[in-house]
């Protein structure tokens, strides 16, 4: 089954970009994008995506967006937006992340938007995407934000939105309950440690 994806976004070069990018990613397809929020609800109810990938300063009411579809919202930043503007969001693209980083970030909010919401099961009942395990792997070993969105040619952003889906999907806060959820799980062995 394809997971059916709605951008909203005025700029149409943007658009094209990544209407580009995702149109080869054989999981996903594309509906037409629209460039505002007009009757925004009523489209939504229409088109029923599963992801949803808004330009924050179009609109960053995430629970509006999200509404009782379940639909996964992520931001696409190419201006800055302040961290507390980004921080409801399901997934945050930067437009610097690499070709491959943004597909993979669209590709994963798509396959985790049949999840129940947080709110409705325990916490570790999740399975982390591939991307997510990177990150937490990269946590584990105690790399910073930063040296983990170098490493893996993605934005700070991408980072950040990464690890609050591990904490969301884990229930594990701190990076040294990270780093022990790592080795039990094997994902890194005790040398790997710093």
């Amino acid at each position: 089954m394809k997971h059916k994806v709605l951008i909203i976004e005025p700029s149409e070069l943007i658009v094209d970009g990544l209407k580009t990018l995702l149109a080869a990613q054989p999981s996903l397809r594309l509906l037409e994008p629209l460039a505002g929020d007009d009757d925004l609800d009523a489209r939504l109810a229409m088109l029923r995506p599963d992801v949803l990938i808004i330009n924050p300063t179009v609109n960053d009411n995430v629970n509006r967006l999200r509404g009782d579809r379940g639909t996964r919202v992520v931001a696409l930043v190419y201006q800055y937006v302040k961290q507390s503007r980004l921080r409801h969001f399901d997934a945050v693209i930067d437009i610097r992340d690499s070709r491959q980083a943004i597909a993979q970030t669209v590709i994963d909010a798509a396959n985790s938007s049949n999840e129940p919401d947080t709110c409705a099961s325990a916490a570790g009942n999740y399975e982390l995407t591939k991307r997510e395990t990177a990150v937490l792997v990269e946590v584990a070993r105690g790399l910073t934000n930063k040296e983990i969105a170098e490493r893996l040619n993605v934005s700070v952003f991408t980072v950040t939105s990464h690890r609050k889906n591990i904490v969301r999907k884990t229930g594990i806060k701190s990076v040294a309950g990270l780093t022990v959820y790592a080795l039990l799980n094997n994902l890194i062995d005790e040398d790997a440690v710093l």
